[in-house]
């Protein structure tokens, strides 16, 4: 094998990349109300939600540990590629840093490379996707790295909570604001900055209005959209995914559609109807 591709679990990965020996992640643990939850192919989204839902105490998840990359990075594939959550929300990439310098001590020639996607969720997959594409190209590794982080500098990752339970539980947004929100029905419209911190883009009153704001900002934000793919990651609400999906094609073109529902970490914060979409 030429090349390894190990994801934290943070992203989406599709049915086709689980298949794909190519593609590997790394799982981490859930706790809610003192219950560890392994955030790998045994997750339960529904009963999962339905603990987080119950439960006055905000969810947690701990990064995978600098041993699991390690585990992970230690292959025989020539060329390995790491590709985490921002790290301003997350050590994970300093984990995978990590496991990457203990690999190194023993083979300093391996080629290993962390991505830092600046973001989370579908993000990754579509990083982890296009790592894949230029391999299969024969870019080789130097021009892969190179072509693959001016891409992450050029995502554009926007979002939709229908529920702010987990930021209120967590303290990222006030027990006021919070409860405003919920009784005037307002759903902000967030964004993940160039940094990799997440900011406020717009908001608006009601869920459908809110979507509709987050398909113009996908829109207007997109670079070059018809030579990328549009990832969209929802929470239990495939029906809503697809109504977006739809409504952004309207207004740009693009090369492909990857439609997934979060993972463990990503359903813990998008929480129950949320939506994830990157471009």
């Amino acid at each position: 094998m030429g090349y390894k591709i190990v994801t934290d679990a943070y992203g989406e990965i599709t049915k086709q990349m689980k298949a794909d020996e190519h593609f590997s992640s790394v799982s981490l643990t859930l706790e809610v109300d003192g219950e560890f939850i392994v955030d790998d192919e045994t997750f339960n989204q529904k009963e999962f939600l339905a603990k987080v839902d119950a439960s006055p105490i905000c969810p947690r998840s701990s990064c995978p540990s600098p041993e699991a990359y390690r585990e992970a990075f230690d292959c025989e594939a020539e060329h390995v590629y790491g590709v985490t959550l921002s790290s301003e929300l997350s050590g994970s990439y300093n984990s995978a840093m990590l496991g990457r310098s203990m690999i190194k001590s023993e083979n300093p020639d391996k080629k290993i490379h962390i991505f830092n996607s600046r973001a989370a969720s579908i993000a990754e997959t579509l990083i982890a996707k296009m790592v894949a594409e230029c391999e299969e190209m024969g870019l080789g590794f130097e021009k892969t790295v190179q072509r693959i982080e001016a891409y992450i500098a050029s995502q554009r990752t926007t979002f939709v909570l229908e529920n702010l339970d987990t930021l209120r539980k967590n303290g990222r947004l006030s027990l006021v604001k919070a409860f405003v929100a919920s009784a005037l029905k307002i759903k902000p419209v967030m964004i993940a900055t160039d940094e990799g911190t997440i900011d406020q883009l717009d908001q608006a009153r009601g869920i459908n209005k809110a979507l509709l704001k987050l398909v113009d900002a996908v829109a207007t934000r997109s670079v070059d959209s018809s030579n990328r793919i549009l990832g969209i990651a929802h929470c239990n609400c495939p029906e809503r995914a697809q109504f977006v999906k739809e409504a952004i094609l309207k207004k740009i073109k693009v090369k492909d559609v990857i439609l997934a529902d979060t993972a463990g970490v990503a359903s813990m914060y998008a929480n129950d109807g949320g939506i994830i979409v990157t471009i």
